[in-house]
């Protein structure tokens, strides 16, 4: 498979891993929008959330389980973003779900 978040988890491409159990892998942004920046992602590819299933909408489950965790093990109790960008009308650069988690600055709405 030709997927960047799959090559990272397979160890094929270098990150810098900030969590990780068996389902959820999560990882720095190389580009960062905040102070705290972090992408999760599910090992299992998905596509996009268009490809959320009964089969595999535990997979998503376990990634909010992680966003929880990591919130907690990083001291972001001031609060923090969760985002999921679907499709190329969405902003989706990847094709393998994934989540951002931003933090440690006032993120405005809506977005800018």
């Amino acid at each position: 498979m030709d997927c960047l978040f799959c090559k990272i988890v397979a160890g094929e491409i270098p990150s810098k891993k900030v969590y990780e159990n068996e389902w959820v892998y999560a990882f720095e942004d190389i580009a960062p929008q905040a102070p705290f920046h972090v992408i999760i992602i599910p090992k299992e590819h998905i596509v996009s959330a268009a490809e959320i299933s009964s089969k595999n909408s535990h997979l998503i489950a376990k990634v909010y389980e992680a966003v929880a965790q990591i919130a907690k093990e990083n001291g972001l109790e001031n609060g923090f973003r969760v985002v999921n960008n679907c499709g190329a009308d969405g902003g989706q650069t990847v094709g393998h779900i994934h989540f951002h988690l931003l933090a440690r600055r006032n993120l405005a709405w809506p977005p800018g």
